[in-house]
């Protein structure tokens, strides 16, 4: 099974959207698990953006993950980056088509990253970002009962 990283970044929590986010995901059968609530840190937050190091935009990437607590998600299933990628929608919120998270609650039309949920490129990132969020310990393996409908051997 593939795993991936999804940050619920801070408008998303202070908004109340946690649960809604969560429930677009488990309802595609899109398995938790590893999730946490965090209050980043600068050093986390550079460390996290790192490949965006030296863009106009950095600053303000970091500073707008501080603001606030951020919901961290493991995600598993068959192809999660690539669903999750398509429930989150375009990262342009003013491109997002609605249904998509960012399509139904994200305001921001800026540069900055106010896109309310960040989630893994592709493999090596979600690898990446997973092992910088989350230690062995906090990540769980266990079987959703509706696991056999939704992966079928």
């Amino acid at each position: 099974m593939q795993q991936t990283l999804v940050l619920i970044k801070p408008d998303g929590v202070q908004r109340g959207l946690i649960g809604e986010i969560i429930k677009r995901f488990e309802q595609r059968g899109l398995k938790i698990i590893g999730l946490k609530l965090v209050w980043v840190d600068e050093k986390f937050a550079e460390k996290h953006y790192e490949e965006h190091t030296g863009k106009p935009f950095f600053k303000e990437l970091t500073s707008f993950l501080m603001e606030g607590p951020v919901t961290a998600i493991v995600l598993e299933g068959k192809q999660c980056i690539k669903f999750v990628r398509k429930i989150v929608g375009n990262t342009k919120p003013q491109d997002a088509i609605p249904g998509t998270i960012r399509g139904d609650f994200a305001h921001n039309l800026g540069p900055g990253g106010r896109n309310m949920i960040h989630a893994s490129a592709n493999e090596p990132d979600a690898k990446k970002e997973i092992k910088l969020w989350f230690n062995n310990k906090e990540i769980f393996d266990y079987l959703r009962a509706d696991q056999s409908h939704h992966y079928k051997k």
